[in-house]
C-alpha cells in the first residue's frame, strides 16, 4: 500500500507476531516519520525519540574515562545506538535484537539510522533474545560472560507492562542480579519506560545496585497538543 502519505515498508510474521514498518508524512511539518507496530499494537515512532536519546547520554554521563564498551537491549529504530556512538569514549556497542527483520531493516537501509549504525566500526548487531541472554552466558556469542561497562534497555513498555509474559523475571531482583553479573564494577544499567516512575521498582534496583534513580525525560507531543513524559532508570554496580 503506496501513497504520497502512506508506505509500508515491510511486513513479516515473527515468533511474537506480525511486525512492521511504515513511512507517513506528516501534513503539518512536511516531516516522514518511521512507525513499527506489532500486530495492531504502535512499538515506536521516530516522532518521539527524546528519552531514547537521553538513556544513553544519561547512562554515559556517570561513567569515566575511554574505551567504554556498551550493549544495547533492543534495536528498534536505532535512536539509542546512535546516541551511543556520539560520545567518542565509547569504543565498542552490542545491539541485541530479538527480531530478525528489524535488524535487516537497518542493513538494507529501510530507516533513516541504519546507515549510520552499520557503517561505523564500533557497532555490531546480536540477534537473539537479550532477556535469555541475560539469564544465560550474556551478549557476546564470541565471549560467554564478557562484562561491560554499560547496560541500556528499551524492549517492553515498561517493568510492569510487558510484550511477553516471559520477559516478567527480568524486572525482579533475581533478573537483575542475572544482568549484573555482566556489568563491570562502577558499569552502569539504564532502563526506557513508557510509565512514570515506579516507586516498586526503585527498590528492586537498590536491592541489586546502587544509587538508583527515576529520570522524567518531558518532550512535545503535538498529536495529542500537549507534553508528553517517559522514564529513564539508572543504577550502578558497586564497585
Amino acid at each position: 500500500m503506496t501513497s504520497r502519505r502512506f508506505e509500508e515498508l515491510d511486513w513479516r510474521p515473527t515468533p511474537v507476531g506480525e511486525v512492521s514498518l511504515r513511512r507517513r508524512r506528516d501534513p503539518a511539518t512536511d516531516v516522514e516519520i518511521y512507525e513499527v507496530k506489532l500486530g495492531e499494537e504502535f512499538l515506536m515512532s521516530s516522532q518521539f525519540v527524546a528519552a531514547e536519546v537521553a538513556m544513553a547520554d544519561l547512562a554515559l554521563a556517570r561513567l569515566e574515562g575511554s574505551d567504554l564498551e556498551v550493549v544495547v537491549g533492543g534495536l528498534g529504530l536505532g535512536y539509542t545506538a546512535q546516541a551511543v556512538l556520539a560520545h567518542r569514549q565509547v569504543a565498542e556497542l552490542l545491539v541485541v535484537e530479538a527480531l530478525e527483520p528489524v535488524v535487516d531493516w537497518h542493513r538494507r537501509g529501510l530507516v533513516p539510522v541504519g546507515p549510520v549504525l552499520t557503517s561505523d566500526p564500533r557497532c555490531r548487531f546480536v540477534l537473539g533474545d537479550f532477556f535469555t541472554l541475560t539469564a544465560g552466558a550474556g551478549w557476546d556469542p564470541t565471549e560467554p560472560g564478557r562484562q561491560f561497562d554499560a547496560v541500556l534497555v528499551d524492549i517492553d513498555h515498561s517493568p510492569r507492562h510487558q510484550l511477553a509474559e516471559g520477559n516478567a523475571a527480568f524486572y525482579t531482583a533475581a533478573g537483575l542480579r542475572d544482568l549484573a553479573r555482566y556489568l563491570r564494577p562502577g558499569g552502569v544499567f539504564s532502563l526506557w519506560s513508557n510509565d512514570p516512575p515506579d516507586e516498586d521498582y526503585l527498590a528492586v534496583l537498590a536491592e541489586v545496585l546502587v544509587e538508583p534513580s527515576a529520570e522524567v525525560v518531558r518532550f512535545d507531543n503535538p498529536l495529542q497538543s500537549r507534553s508528553a513524559t517517559n522514564t529513564v532508570y539508572l543504577a550502578t554496580q558497586p564497585r
